[in-house]
């Protein structure tokens, strides 16, 4: 396991009000990402983070998630809800289904969405019937909701919308260009 892994299950004591964070939780360079789990360029920003940035940054950096889920994406909202779920159980079971689900999307509709996370839930020994109820948690909803509204405040509009103290990269965007302003803010504190 990779050292910068380890980092994650300290963000579990943080609190519902904290988000998910890959990397170094306590670290002052913070890059948040407002994603989509049903979006396409999400999945390849995902593998970029799990390829490159992680590798390279994960000891120095926090990377934290917010959930934005976009109205024209039919499971996105379930999907954020059932990763919210999963955090209150394991952070890192909680990466996983982000991982995975955006690996799987091409798989998903919505009319087969639950019976998926149903079976992620069961592979993982999740328990079905809470896995189930918290699809239609109001709590975990709020907190997506939190993170959407949050994003709408700060102008983001498209997923993934990535912010390296507050430079945005929004959708498609080269390696070298997020590099350079991780070490940037690297480099300032």
């Amino acid at each position: 396991m990779k050292r910068w892994a380890l980092f994650l299950a300290a963000v579990s004591a943080l609190g519902a009000d904290s988000h998910l964070v890959e990397g170094n939780p306590a670290s002052p360079v913070r890059v948040v990402i407002f994603e989509d789990l049903q979006c396409p360029d999400c999945a390849d920003f995902r593998a970029m983070l799990d390829r490159e940035l992680l590798p390279r940054f994960g000891e120095k950096v926090a990377f934290e998630h917010h959930d934005f889920p976009l109205a024209k994406h039919a499971w996105a909202r379930k999907a954020a809800i059932a990763a919210r779920f999963l955090e209150t159980i394991s952070p890192v079971l909680a990466v996983e289904f982000r991982k995975t689900v955006m690996a799987d999307q091409p798989k998903i509709s919505v009319e087969t969405f639950d019976t998926y996370w149903a079976g992620f839930a069961k592979s993982h020994g999740v328990d079905a019937a809470q896995a189930s109820a918290a699809l239609a948690d109001s709590a975990l909803a709020a907190l997506v909701e939190r993170d959407y509204q949050d994003g709408v405040a700060r102008g983001i509009a498209r997923t993934p919308t990535v912010l390296v103290d507050g430079e945005p990269f929004i959708e498609t965007f080269p390696l070298s260009g997020i590099v350079k302003s991780i070490e940037r803010e690297i480099a300032l504190h």
